[in-house]
């Protein structure tokens, strides 16, 4: 399949798009997804390389990406998770009159550790994972998984959840998920944050490893969105702690009807 892999389901005037994380795809979404669907019109994207979306010629790029899914969906409000995130972002800021509201989780517009920024990770972390794919694929796919879930109250079942859907759908293309890590390592939105207009809502993991909660904060003052932090998640809190994020949603979706 060269197309972008897009599920629809549920019903309802609200419609809302989901963006995964890295090495992920969008099955990984099902705890949300059982719990909105009755109230929302749900598109599921599978991310180039991702799941059934691992032959689609589309690059791993926030643009392309962006203009894809923007191209095969209805104005719809967007969530993103982790690398998805950055890409739900560049959307929002792109295509105001598209995306009716953003909703980040464990997400935030710089994920690299800066002078200027001592709210992500260490530079040479994403350029260490995509060296160690080539030596072991499969070694390398765990430890980031493994520290996706570090620090959840709840790490084992998320950590057994990740590991089982990760590969439910083959091997997530190598080429591709090095594509994300230089996505992940090189994108800065931070410049373009005041220019954020919908209504957007920013859930972080008090205990996440990845993406530190004060960060998310910092963004959403910057474009006078909503902060929550579900202070003993990790950097998949919709897993271990659906009720919490579902809690931290409602009011922002009943804002984004367009």
């Amino acid at each position: 399949m060269s197309d972008l892999y897009i599920k629809t389901r549920g019903h309802g005037d609200t419609h809302l798009v989901l963006l995964h994380g890295w090495a992920m795809h969008g099955a990984i979404f099902e705890p949300l997804c059982q719990q909105l669907e009755a109230r929302c019109t749900l598109h599921v994207v599978d991310l180039p390389g991702h799941g059934h979306s691992r032959d689609c010629a589309v690059p791993l790029e926030a643009s392309a990406c962006a203009r894809a899914i923007v191209d095969a969906t209805p104005p719809a409000a967007w969530l993103g998770w982790s690398m998805g995130g950055l890409i739900a972002l560049t959307a929002a800021l792109d295509y105001p009159d598209r995306i009716t509201g953003l909703a980040m989780v464990s997400s935030s517009p710089c994920f690299v550790r800066g002078p200027d920024w001592p709210h992500g990770v260490e530079k040479d972390v994403f350029e260490q994972f995509g060296t160690d794919l080539d030596v072991d694929y499969r070694k390398t796919l765990d430890r980031f998984l493994a520290l996706e879930a570090m620090g959840s109250s709840h790490a084992r079942d998320e950590i057994r959840h990740l590991r089982k859907d990760v590969f439910s759908f083959g091997e997530p293309d190598k080429r591709v998920l090095k594509q994300g890590l230089e996505l992940l390592d090189h994108t800065d939105l931070r410049p373009r944050m005041p220019d954020l207009t919908q209504p957007s809502v920013w859930i972080a993991g008090g205990r996440d490893r990845l993406v530190p909660a004060a960060g998310m904060e910092w963004a959403a003052g910057q474009c006078g969105g909503t902060h929550t932090c579900i202070r003993h998640a990790g950097h998949a809190a919709f897993l271990g702690f659906t009720d919490a994020v579902i809690d931290a949603l409602d009011p922002w979706l009943a804002r984004c009807n367009p």
